[in-house]
This record gives structure tokens, sequence and C-alpha cells, in this order.
């Protein structure tokens, strides 16, 4: 069997994949994540999950890769990562009441083959009204200042929310295992049958 890699740094992410009980590694794709002018979120998700699964590529030549990007959008705009207290609190107000859409791009990279299998998964999440002290003591709580959107879902975030709809609950933390399994499929390997090493 190839070798499996999650182009990935997220320990989120890596803790999901683990859930499969597959062996794999995790390697730091260094790529310029940089929105082109007028690219849509969809899009961007999409060319940033396949470029992370390349990027890995010149390393490993013999290798299934996973490259996967997220981002959070509000109405038309894309919601980073707040970094700062005061950024978190301007996220989180706006997003009271409202519906965010996460979209997860995935991309299973053959390194042997150059085959290339790609997608993107949304999943929204509906706020519920918060108040201005509720949102002080929820980002006091878990500081989630490095994540899209200013929460953790898989935290104390999940208390922010009124209502979640998508496939895979997964796809909220980033990294869509449903589709996973699917693409894996598609290069012959069966996640529930014994693997050969």
């Amino acid at each position: 069997m190839q070798q499996l890699i999650l182009g990935s740094s997220s320990p989120f992410r890596a803790e999901l994949l683990t859930k499969l009980g597959l062996s794999f590694i995790t390697a730091s794709p260094d790529i310029d994540e940089t929105a082109l002018t007028n690219e849509s979120p969809e899009t961007l998700v999409q060319r940033l999950s396949e470029q992370k699964a390349r990027a890995i590529a010149a390393q490993h030549p013999n290798a299934l890769i996973i490259g996967s990007d997220q981002v959070a959008v509000l109405g038309e705009k894309i919601l980073g990562k707040p970094k700062t207290h005061d950024k978190a609190v301007k996220q989180l107000t706006a997003q009271s009441g409202h519906t965010v859409t996460f979209l997860t791009g995935l991309a299973l990279y053959n390194s042997q083959t150059q085959q290339m299998q790609s997608l993107v998964e949304p999943f929204e999440v509906k706020f519920r009204a918060l108040t201005g002290q509720q949102i002080e003591f929820y980002l006091q709580q878990e500081q989630p200042y490095q994540c899209a959107g200013s929460f953790k879902s898989e935290g104390l975030g999940i208390s922010l929310f009124e209502k979640l709809a998508g496939d895979d609950p997964n796809s909220l933390i980033g990294l869509p295992l449903i589709k996973l399994i699917q693409l894996l499929a598609a290069e012959d390997i069966d996640i529930l049958q014994p693997q050969q090493s």
C-alpha cells in the first residue's frame, strides 16, 4: 500500500484522520494561501487543497496525499482567523443570529499516477442571537483566535449555535471524512478491509 500523507499541520485534522484507523504521516505544505483577484470562496478552497497535496508530492513520489483547506463565509465575506480579541468580538457579533457557511476543500493526490481527486464540502452553522456578555465570556474561556470564524465547534463553541446543517459534521472541524472515504475507495482503499503494508 502507498504511504498515506496528511498535508496539514492542523492537530484537529490529524485527530480526525486517526478515526479511520489508517496508518499515515503528516507533512506541512508551504504554499501561499492568498486568494486570487475575484476568486470565489469555493474556487479558493479547492485550489488550495490541491496545491497543498501537490506541494508535498515533490518529496513523496509514491504516496497518496490528502490536502484540505477551509474558509468560513458570511454572506459574500470570507471570515479569516481573527488573531486578536477585538477582531474575534467583531466576527462573533456579525455572526450572531446569522448563518455561516463553512466550505472545506478536500483533495486526494496519487503522486505515483499523478491523479487528483478534489471537491468542496459545504456545512452551515446557524448562530443563535448572542449578547455582548456571552461573546466576551466565550472568548475568555476558549480564546479561539487561530480559528476561522472565532470559535471551536469541538469545544464550548457548540454553545454558540442554534442549528447545524450538512452531510458530515467532521467537515466543520476541517476534514470531511465521509467524502474522504469515497476518494480513498476510488484508489482501491477500503477502510473496512485489512490493509496490506
